[in-house]
């Protein structure tokens, strides 16, 4: 019991698509029917793997993955059932494949939907015969291997158009694991982080921490490179703000994906800037800090000389309307590059996305 409440303590998230996927990685651990586990890339299918590996009857004997996509193909079907001694230029000696390798234990066969069609033949014979035929060996090699298999792919797809062999997809499609995107758990996301920082941090270091605007921009990203896009972030965090918090606001944009910016952007106008986003006394360009006399300045700047109506105005208000004219037309000159507005205005980015939202001018603005 320890070790299985161990083994899916490590499969981190309580949403109902991770829980789901717990439950069935339960359910079929103890037989021997192969897997095929479907998701995306990045989404922790060889972790599912080892899983269903580490809480079988075969969890004593070796798990050994291959990743069918990352091999050549003239190299594959050798790691795959190994070769004999002479069998082909360079093979200096005989060489045990996978197959055997994974002899009792379990054979995890990841970005299978890869795999070139005249070794699916061959894989589905072994699959078939428990038999392995080494490259230049006149005698089969018998194999007691439970197969796991993964793809990103759509195989079924694959299978119609004449990608992947029919045969070989039932063989493997016994018990399907549909692993959910980690845009399909976003619940999981906060302490999906907090495990990655733990992981990550030195030794007397605090983990890494995220300001309550960071948690919330990271709850509404999309994560194109699912679980390990967020891992790589929480490294990259560690590295460069090792036990601090974090506010995406106040770190350069080459650190961020792209589309992260996006995200910040409309998300800018509900979280008030934290104190170290603030500009610094060399870059206070910010309308709202001049004081009188710059107040002056700009109305003559953007509008001339003016003259002061009989029944006065209200100044914030009006220099409020100035301030906007001036970043609408900023955005207009740089085609709504936000970075390139805010190099022309002298402003801080972050800033000028708070003022892009204040001014309700979001929909012309753009992160890149």
């Amino acid at each position: 019991m320890h070790q299985r409440t161990f083994m899916l303590s490590a499969i981190i998230g309580n949403s109902p698509a991770i829980v789901a996927v717990k439950c069935l990685i339960e359910q079929v651990a103890p037989s021997d029917a192969t897997v095929l586990v479907r998701g995306p890339s990045g989404a922790g299918k060889e972790l599912v793997a080892k899983a269903l590996h580490e809480l079988s009857p075969r969890s004593k004997h070796r798990f050994i993955p291959i990743n069918c996509a990352a091999i050549p193909r003239e190299l594959l079907e050798s790691e795959l059932f190994g070769h004999r001694k002479g069998s082909f230029s360079g093979a200096i000696g005989d060489h045990k494949g996978r197959f055997e390798l994974a002899h009792n234990g379990t054979l995890f066969l990841d970005e299978i939907g890869d795999m070139p069609m005249d070794l699916q033949v061959k894989l589905l014979r072994v699959l078939q015969e428990r038999k392995v035929d080494p490259i230049g060996s006149q005698q089969p090699i018998d194999v007691n291997v439970r197969v796991i298999a993964a793809t990103h792919r759509d195989l079924e797809k694959a299978v119609a158009a004449g990608e992947f062999r029919e045969d070989l997809y039932y063989r493997l499609n016994v018990i399907p694991l549909a692993l959910p995107s980690l845009a399909e758990r976003k619940e999981d996301i906060t302490e999906l982080f907090a495990r990655f920082a733990e992981m990550e941090k030195r030794n007397g270091d605090a983990p890494v921490r995220l300001s309550r605007f960071s948690q919330a921009v990271l709850q509404q990203y999309e994560w194109p490179g699912n679980i390990r896009e967020l891992q790589n972030l929480a490294h990259r965090f560690t590295a460069l703000y090792a036990g601090q918090e974090v506010d995406l606001r106040n770190i350069p944009e080459t650190m961020l994906p792209p589309k992260m910016l996006d995200t910040m952007m409309t998300l800018a106008e509900d979280f008030p800037a934290p104190p170290e986003a603030e500009l610094n006394p060399e870059d206070s360009h910010d309308f709202e800090d001049f004081g009188l006399p710059n107040i002056e300045g700009i109305v003559r700047m953007a509008q001339g000389i003016p003259t002061l109506p009989d029944e006065g105005l209200v100044l914030k208000d009006h220099i409020a309307q100035i301030e906007r004219d001036i970043i609408h037309e900023a955005l207009q000159r740089t085609a709504h590059n936000v970075s390139q507005t805010a190099r022309l205005l002298s402003i801080r980015r972050t800033t000028l996305i708070e003022k892009i939202n204040k001014y309700e001018l979001t929909h012309s603005a753009q992160s890149a």
